[in-house]
């Protein structure tokens, strides 16, 4: 990206800082990093500090919205959420026209979401926000896009649930959290999943989530189920499963697609609701396997309706509606 003076708060005249990220994506519980190029002003400025601020679009939903009928209703927004920040340079004296750079390599949490796979966007939206703070006044006026490349693991269950014949339908990060799990981060990507014809009568559509931690991956499976014999004649509702892997595994190959596969029956087969709260947790001593090429939901990705905001993201980013 090419440089951005820093108007508002540092005024016209300012420094202007540009970061350049290492080239490639960065993964879950991985290192970022790359450097931070800044240039002196018209005149001399004291430094407090430059930070990175990990940024996140989220969708977001507003309860006790008024509808034409008077009732109240749902609904759905979207916000920028700041998800980890990190200092990477700062009290130093930055003399006019003075040009410096500032390497880092930060730790990104384990459970940043993938933005990517395969190289094929997912429709997520993150980015790197570089603050420099000088003289007590504060200004954001880098925003780079992050792109993020799944676990092996991760990478595995994706596989194995294209091998099945799930389709991708669409993926988004959701502001909230989910009961009974270890989550840390204020929201949770959702990737929804369409069901093959073998599951088809008995589910809408399966939504996955991927909470990862340094010595396993927790995966959370839901099934959006349709009326029938599930529904006890009330319709059809949702049934939530969550089953663990770790990261390393025994050495020799997996049949991820049958410990997937297992997954899903078990998951159908629930009657408990998602709103009961009633979670099945598993653990499962398979290893972080990846299967090889870029089929089944990659190739999903490929020919599905992806639509990459990313531009209009970043150009219209501000500091208002930030959560």
């Amino acid at each position: 990206m090419v440089f951005k003076r820093l108007l508002g708060s540092l005024g016209v005249g300012g420094p202007t800082v540009d970061t350049v990220l290492d080239p490639g994506a960065a993964r879950p519980g991985g290192t970022l990093s790359g450097r931070v190029h800044l240039v002196g002003g018209t005149r001399d400025h004291d430094v407090e500090h430059v930070a990175l601020e990990l940024v996140a679009r989220v969708e977001t939903e507003h309860r006790e919205h008024e509808g034409e009928s008077g009732d109240r209703e749902d609904t759905d927004g979207e916000g920028v959420v700041v998800f980890d920040r990190h200092t990477v340079g700062g009290a130093f004296r930055l003399a006019a026209g003075e040009e410096t750079s500032l390497p880092f390599a930060v730790s990104l949490p384990w459970e940043t979401p993938a933005t990517e796979l395969h190289g094929q966007p997912l429709g997520i939206v993150l980015g790197v926000r570089t603050e420099l703070a000088v003289a007590g006044a504060r200004d954001k006026g880098d925003l780079d896009p992050l792109a993020v490349a799944p676990l092996p693991a991760q990478e595995a269950v994706l596989e194995a649930l294209g091998q099945l014949g799930f389709g991708f339908r669409s993926a988004d990060l959701e502001y909230g959290r989910i009961g009974g799990t270890g989550q840390r981060l204020p929201f949770y990507q959702e990737i929804e999943l369409t069901p093959p014809p073998r599951y088809a009568h008995q589910v809408d559509e399966i939504e996955l989530t991927f909470l990862a931690v340094p010595g396993a991956l927790e995966v959370v499976l839901e099934a959006d189920k349709r009326g029938g014999p599930f529904s006890d004649g009330h319709g059809g509702h949702d049934a939530l499963s969550r089953f663990t892997v770790p990261h390393e595994g025994p050495a020799g190959p997996h049949d991820w697609s049958a410990l997937v596969d297992g997954w899903i029956q078990e998951l159908v087969e629930h009657r408990a609701s998602y709103g009961s709260h009633a979670v099945y947790g598993h653990e499962s001593g398979v290893g972080a396997a990846v299967l090889a090429g870029a089929a089944g939901i990659a190739g999903g990705i490929v020919a599905a309706e992806v639509v990459d905001e990313v531009g209009d993201f970043f150009e219209g980013d501000s500091d208002d509606g930030e959560d």
